[in-house]
C-alpha cells in the first residue's frame, strides 16, 4: 500500500471515531493522531463538528494540539508549550518531521544549520540521521545531503495541510502566474507572427532575384543567338555543301 492511500485510510478512521466523540473522550484520539507514525495531515480531524465543538471549553487545550499538528513547527510548540500538554517522543519526532515540511515550502535548499537550530539537533551527524532515517525513509522528503556545502537539497517534499487563508493566497498567486504566462505566450505570438512576415517578405525578394537572373540570363542566350544568325547568313561565310557535290568530279588521266 503507497503512503497516500495509507494515510487517506488512516484519515478516514480518525473522522469516523472523532465524529462519535464529545469533549474530553477526544483526548486519546488527539494524541493517538498526532503520534501516529504514518499520519500527516489532520484537516479532516479538525473540521469534525465535535473537534471544532472544543473551541471555548475547558478542552480546548486538544483543539490547540491539533492546529498545531496542522500547521505549527517545533518552533512554535516551544513558544506555547506554557499553554499546551507536554509531548511525547512520538509526538515530538512527529513536530520535527513537521517542521521539515514546513521548511521545504519556501526553500529547496536547506542549510544544515538553520535546520540544527529549527530542530534542537546539536550536530550534523544527528541531524543527517534524522534527515535520512525519519524524514526520508518514512516517504515525507526525498534530497540530497551535501556534506561539502552543509546544506539538504530538497528534491521532494510532501504538502502539509493548508493554513487558514493559505488557498485564497495560493489561487491569487497562481492567477497573477497564469496572467504572466497569457502575456509571455501573447508576447511570442506576436513575435513569431512578426518574424513569419520578415520570412515572407524574404522569400518574395529572394524569389524576385531569382526571376531577374533568369531573365538576364535568357535575353544574354537571346542575344548571342542572334550573334550567330548574323555570322552564319553572310554571303560566302559557309560554303554549300550540296552545291559542291552536284559539282562533277575531275577524272585524273594516267600518263602514258
Amino acid at each position: 500500500m503507497d503512503i497516500e492511500q495509507k494515510q487517506a485510510d488512516l484519515i478516514e478512521q480518525f473522522v469516523k471515531q472523532a465524529s462519535s466523540l464529545h469533549g474530553s473522550a477526544l483526548a486519546p484520539l488527539v494524541a493517538d493522531a498526532t503520534s501516529h507514525p504514518s499520519l500527516f495531515a489532520f484537516s479532516e480531524i479538525l473540521s469534525v463538528p465535535s473537534v471544532q465543538q472544543l473551541g471555548g471549553t475547558e478542552n480546548s487545550v486538544y483543539l490547540d494540539v491539533l492546529r498545531l499538528f496542522a500547521h505549527g513547527t517545533w518552533s512554535d510548540y516551544k513558544s506555547n508549550a506554557g499553554r499546551l500538554p507536554q509531548l511525547v517522543p512520538e509526538q515530538v519526532l512527529k513536530l520535527k518531521q513537521l517542521t521539515v515540511l514546513t521548511l521545504a515550502e519556501t526553500n529547496k535548499v536547506l542549510p544544515y544549520d538553520q535546520l540544527m537550530q529549527e530542530l534542537d539537533v546539536m550536530n550534523v551527524r544527528e541531524l543527517e540521521d534524522f534527515l535520512i532515517n525519519e524524514c526520508m525513509y518514512a516517504g515525507i522528503v526525498r534530497g540530497k545531503l551535501d556534506q561539502l556545502r552543509r546544506c539538504f537539497e530538497v528534491q521532494f517534499a510532501a504538502g502539509r495541510d493548508l493554513r487558514p487563508g493559505q488557498l485564497g493566497s495560493m489561487i491569487q498567486t497562481l492567477l497573477a502566474t497564469s496572467d504572466n504566462l497569457l502575456i509571455s505566450i501573447q508576447e511570442k505570438i506576436k513575435w513569431a507572427d512578426s518574424m513569419s512576415e520578415l520570412d515572407k517578405k524574404h522569400r518574395k525578394e529572394v524569389e524576385d532575384r531569382v526571376e531577374d537572373v533568369k531573365k538576364s540570363i535568357s535575353l544574354k542566350a537571346d542575344i548571342d543567338f542572334r550573334g550567330h544568325e548574323e555570322i552564319y547568313s553572310e554571303p560566302g561565310g559557309v560554303m554549300d555543301y550540296e552545291e559542291d557535290r552536284s559539282r562533277p568530279k575531275r577524272r585524273r588521266h594516267p600518263i602514258g
